[in-house]
């Protein structure tokens, strides 16, 4: 299971995934690996998904998957190079560079929200947010740090592999 928060054995479709403060980074990341890999999960032969209304067969035509992000406070700074080259490496695309604030109405279109920052408690959404909450809880690092974002990239890699892992076994 998942390291570092708890997860309870339920599929949800629509993911929030949550940085510490800008969206530049963690949330960045964990958005491309993501959608990159709910991708193959979809289009792999015999392993469908079922939602509320059946199957889903494809992830850009019918949109029941979902993965965003978005930081508590944004930033004008957008997703650092040093970021989007490493992702590149691994085979990830970051779509949206541009940093985003949350929409604290937008939010509960979401069934699942992660935290990807060690430093925002999740007690900061308990009374705005009502599905699930999971954290993992990675530390961010600077930007110029190839060292420290390639570790918190596989950091963020595993658990977002885990976690399509998870929706695939419980489909």
């Amino acid at each position: 299971m998942f390291k570092n928060h708890t997860y309870q054995h339920t599929i949800h479709f629509s993911v929030w995934f949550l940085t510490c403060k800008h969206n530049r980074f963690r949330s960045k990341v964990a958005e491309a690996i993501f959608n990159t890999e709910i991708k193959k999960l979809i289009s792999a032969p015999k392993t469908p998904i079922k939602n509320k209304e059946g199957v889903l067969d494809e992830l850009n035509k019918n949109k029941k998957i979902i993965a965003e992000s978005a930081g508590i406070i944004g930033s004008e700074n957008s997703t650092p190079d040093s970021v989007i080259n490493i992702l590149k490496e691994k085979g990830y695309e970051v779509k949206r560079k541009a940093a985003k604030r949350v929409d604290s109405i937008k939010i509960n279109d979401y069934d699942i929200l992660i935290i990807t920052a060690d430093n925002v408690d999740p007690l900061f959404f308990k009374d705005s947010f009502k599905g699930k909450i999971i954290w993992w809880k990675i530390s961010d690092c600077m930007d110029t740090d190839i060292k420290g974002i390639k570790k918190r990239v596989n950091e963020i890699e595993e658990n977002v592999k885990e976690l399509v892992k998870d929706l695939k076994e419980s489909s």
